[in-house]
């Protein structure tokens, strides 16, 4: 049986050839960090990358299974992360199409948190107003 600080450090070699890996503990489990994205979880022994919309299909045809658990009031919420293939938890090579959907959907996600880029000189012209300045 591996233990758990193995499993973690398997699956951070597995995403590493896409860049600088880090796991944060975090849900009971291990927050992944891809170039500081935040694109999976680790819960018991079992990783979850994230996939919005767009890469879901993928998953699903693959038999992955959706991260899930029980609400306090006894209902099933469902995040956007989705078991890795057994196949690719054998080798970073066979990770790496997952693990670019993965990243995918999280610039996607950290873009729609993004406000508009017409509207930062707004944002930015109101803040150098309020400001005081220094001179």
């Amino acid at each position: 049986m591996v233990s758990s600080a193995e499993f973690v450090a398997h699956c951070l070699d597995l995403l590493s050839p896409l860049g600088r890996t880090r796991a944060r503990r975090m849900f009971g489990g291990h927050g992944i960090y891809l170039d500081e994205l935040f694109v999976a979880l680790i819960i018991e022994e079992r990783l979850y990358l994230k996939a919005d919309i767009l890469a879901r299909p993928a998953f699903e045809q693959a038999g992955s299974e959706p991260f899930d658990y029980a609400t306090r009031d006894g209902r099933r919420a469902v995040l956007a992360y989705w078991s890795a293939p057994d196949d690719a938890m054998e080798s970073p090579a066979l990770m790496q199409p997952w693990a670019r959907l993965a990243m995918a959907s999280a610039l996607r996600a950290a873009n729609a948190k993004r406000p508009a880029a017409q509207d930062r000189p707004v944002a930015a012209r109101r803040q150098a107003r309020a400001s005081p300045r220094r001179g």
